[in-house]
């Protein structure tokens, strides 16, 4: 079963985080939350606490395909600051991992200079933080192993993006249909 690492930093957006790790496990996916912060609960921005799975330091990276970035403040900014965030996200991208983000949080893709002639979605204001991108517009924006988007109100279909690319569209599809998104 393939492993995928979802970082949580306290002030990160609750629907794009949760909703990622839902639609993955939905998919058969083994969703693990990962914090940053050096303990398991999490404060989300808008007040919700919750326990992430493993502490940042505990995780074996080399069993993980890919990590998610979700967006939110002060939970991106959090994110960007966290050394270890930074390595993983470099190590993953240069080895085709898959790295993606949503919201705010693909500024930390930029400022790690892995948006270079690529697409990229962000949260409005943000663009001028996805370095050397091409900013896009769209819902979701695929870059090769880069996935991106633009906010909360595109966690389903960045969701979805992530187990197309990571299990095949038809699941996604099948997902789709099964949570009566789009019909």
């Amino acid at each position: 079963m393939k492993k995928i690492g979802i970082f949580l930093a306290d002030g990160f957006e609750e629907i794009e985080g949760l909703t990622v790790v839902d639609i993955l496990r939905r998919a058969g996916l083994e969703a693990i939350t990962i914090s940053i912060t050096g303990q398991k609960e999490i404060h989300g921005s808008h007040r919700i606490d919750v326990l992430a799975d493993i502490l940042f330091e505990e995780v074996d990276f080399t069993s993980l395909e890919g990590v998610v970035l979700p967006g939110g403040m002060p939970g991106t900014a959090n994110l960007g600051a966290h050394a270890g965030v930074d390595e993983a996200i470099r190590t993953f991208a240069g080895q085709g991992k898959l790295v993606a983000a949503i919201c705010a949080a693909p500024s930390v893709l930029g400022q790690a200079g892995l948006l270079q002639g690529k697409k990229a979605a962000c949260y409005p204001g943000f663009e001028d933080k996805l370095t050397g991108a091409q900013v896009v517009y769209d819902e979701v924006a695929e870059a090769g192993n880069i996935i991106t988007s633009r906010g909360m109100g595109t966690a389903i279909p960045f969701a979805l993006s992530l187990v197309s690319c990571l299990i095949s569209e038809q699941k996604a599809q099948e997902l789709a249909k099964g949570i009566i998104y789009r019909q």
